[in-house]
């Protein structure tokens, strides 16, 4: 820790060497200052423990170099004691603490007065010092742990997000669909507007794995996924990978007919994709077969009643020759 330093102002040589002599130290910087203006210069040059200034000075004395120094926001803080050959009377003692002095000395001065009172504010300036140290690595700190925080929300967050992504497709997996869906069933139960639910099927799939292999079979799924969530056409809206080659769409806020435009986009995608299948007995491109279903969420009833709608009318889609839509 740098060695503190100690401003002593007179404008008479001999009493600064007086001074001088009984506080040098090793472990001190001593620092003259011969008016109260070059005493205002020194401040900007140096950090001072504390000042001993004179109040009998020329031009400027001592309670206006006093008043000067703590009007200053550098310097306000600096403890300042009086060095006077002045008289003691109470008015003079006043003024000279009301100037921002902390103490008195007079002259003649005695030097172990002197240099224990001296001794007593650079403990306390070292002990200030101290804490500025600690203040300032207890704020790295804080600061630090602050980072750490967000790195860790951050990698908490990516791991969420990875948690809810189905490893293949890219889609929201079917743990996040499923807590969507209660979350978006209670959304609307309470604002009394529809919730749409479509559910997707491959058509002939299996053949498709059979014929083709697993690997060309799983970037069919990725294709189709990629298709189908271009599909949908407002960010509320999510489309997820619902199990095996079925995804499924929910459509907060969105009635029969809005169901049934996404549906129309959703085969209309997937038949612009135009992905060879020679082994479908729909078509000789792979197609999509799909279920709708809307309703008001109540009390009386609870998702799991919408998605077996949504089942029932891919199920007669299917039936009814895939590539196509149904609405239950």
């Amino acid at each position: 820790m740098k060695k503190p330093s100690i401003l002593i102002v007179d404008d008479r040589p001999e009493n600064l060497l007086t001074l001088e002599q009984v506080l040098e130290s090793p472990d001190l910087d001593v620092v003259r200052a011969e008016s109260g203006h070059e005493a205002l210069e020194k401040t900007l040059d140096y950090e001072f423990a504390l000042i001993l200034l004179d109040v009998q000075m020329p031009v400027m004395d001592g309670y206006e170099t006093a008043t000067l120094l703590r009007g200053n926001k550098r310097t306000k803080n600096i403890p300042i004691i009086f060095v006077t050959a002045a008289n003691k009377e109470e008015a003079h003692v006043f003024r000279g603490y009301g100037s921002g002095a902390v103490d008195y000395l007079f002259k003649p001065l005695a030097a172990d007065v002197l240099t224990s009172k001296v001794k007593i504010f650079l403990e306390l300036h070292n002990q200030r010092q101290l804490l500025e140290v600690k203040t300032r690595e207890l704020d790295a700190k804080v600061a630090e742990l602050e980072a750490l925080k967000y790195e860790l929300e951050e990698s908490n967050e990516k791991l969420r997000q990875l948690s809810s992504l189905d490893g293949l497709t890219d889609l929201p997996n079917r743990r996040f669909f499923d807590e969507t869906l209660v979350r978006e069933w209670q959304r609307g139960r309470r604002k009394q507007t529809p919730l749409t639910l479509i559910i997707a099927d491959i058509d002939h799939f299996k053949a498709y794995n059979d014929a083709y292999g697993h690997v060309i079979g799983d970037d069919c799924l990725k294709k189709v996924a990629r298709g189908l969530d271009k599909s949908i056409l407002r960010d509320v809206d999510i489309i997820a990978r619902y199990g095996g080659e079925e995804f499924a769409a929910i459509l907060p806020e969105t009635d029969q007919d809005g169901g049934i435009l996404i549906a129309e986009r959703m085969l209309s995608t997937i038949r612009k994709l135009n992905i060879t299948h020679e082994h479908s007995k729909t078509a000789d491109h792979v197609t999509v077969s799909l279920g709708v279903a809307t309703t008001i969420p109540s009390d009386s009833a609870n998702a799991t009643r919408l998605i077996q709608a949504a089942d029932r009318a891919l199920y007669t889609a299917k039936a009814s020759g895939r590539n196509a839509f149904k609405v239950d």
